[in-house]
């Protein structure tokens, strides 16, 4: 072929991938309130003009150490003001709403620890932002871990992962916003494992390190819990509620876990007295397969709300978080 021909439809092609691109964001600009920006770090959804949640698709670390990607932050409240942590300088290593293992095993060989951030990156090779068939604005992310641990023949690191994760943002309502997580992973290579810490404590997969108040407490299914160093049984949501910037009233943040998620019912890692993030854990301590063919599926709903939700009403946004299919279908 005529080199300037091909030049010329390589080059219409790629036009063509943008504007496809450019559609998906307008349309979700021009449907409601919602609307995605693109920027240097990956995709922010605002709501009426005012932020929701920042999609960090490129990598970031902090002068040249704890580099990562593929996370939340930042994440607002109703009110616009900032609900989760990055580089928090008692773990470093933390990062607003993350999903992160620190056993992954190839084999008998260590991929590195993506809970620390040691030798191991996220390659988040395409995201999408579009209207969702709830009117809600999705997210979808594919990503490939990679590790310097683990090379092929020829010395080049290899996927040890292929992550699909989902992330749909809805309107706020009734002075509360919801966010689905759906996270699909599936092995590149055989006899792929991932595990939580390897101690007593077990922590590892959907994770958020947020802000934590003075007066932080735990409500969940059986009523409020104090934090223990080890798992504890919470049941399928936990809601963490305080008082927190300049307002008298409380607010909070819930979690909740999907029954069809892997793992159902998770246990919990919480944390009140000492500054940490919060865990619905999976797999805990033992390391378990990860599939090439079946995917291993998590799904989580953030509640984000202003004032405190009764019991009663956090277990009815249960029931009906429990009746909604894939975000992947």
């Amino acid at each position: 072929m005529n080199p300037v021909v091909f030049l010329v439809l390589l080059f219409g092609v790629l036009i063509g991938v943008e504007t496809a691109q450019s559609q998906d964001d307008a349309r979700v600009t021009e449907s409601n309130s919602l609307s995605v920006t693109r920027n240097d770090d990956g995709i922010l959804v605002s709501e009426n003009g005012k932020p929701v949640l920042q999609y960090q698709a490129k990598p970031k670390s902090k002068n040249g150490t704890h580099r990562r990607a593929n996370y939340i932050h930042p994440l607002y409240d109703l009110a616009g003001n900032i609900l989760t942590e990055d580089f928090p300088q008692d773990h470093l290593h933390h990062r607003g709403i993350f999903w992160a293992w620190h056993q992954v095993l190839v084999g008998d060989k260590s991929a590195g620890d993506g809970w620390m951030t040691e030798d191991f990156e996220w390659n988040v090779t395409s995201t999408k932002a579009e209207m969702s068939k709830s009117a809600a604005v999705r997210i979808t992310a594919e990503v490939q871990w990679k590790s310097p641990l683990v090379k092929d023949n020829t010395g080049q690191s290899i996927v040890i992962v292929n992550e699909t994760t989902t992330i749909d943002v809805h309107r706020s309502k009734d002075h509360r916003r919801t966010i689905d997580f759906e996270v699909r992973l599936l092995a590149a290579q055989p006899d792929v494992m991932i595990g939580g810490s390897n101690d007593a404590k077990g922590y590892g997969g959907f994770s958020a390190r947020v802000i934590q108040p003075n007066d932080i407490a735990f409500n969940t299914v059986n009523g409020f819990v104090e934090p223990t160093k080890t798992q504890l049984e919470c049941g399928h949501w936990v809601d963490i509620v305080g008082t927190s910037g300049n307002r008298d009233s409380k607010s909070g943040v819930a979690i909740l876990v999907h029954p069809s998620s892997r793992g159902f019912p998770q246990k919990w890692i919480l944390r009140s007295k000492e500054k940490s993030m919060q865990n619905p854990v999976y797999p805990g301590r033992t390391p378990v397969a990860v599939s090439q063919s079946q995917p291993t599926v998590l799904r989580y709903r953030l509640v984000i709300h202003q004032g405190e939700l009764t019991t009663a009403e956090l277990e009815s946004v249960f029931e009906s978080y429990a009746q909604t299919g894939s975000l992947a279908e």
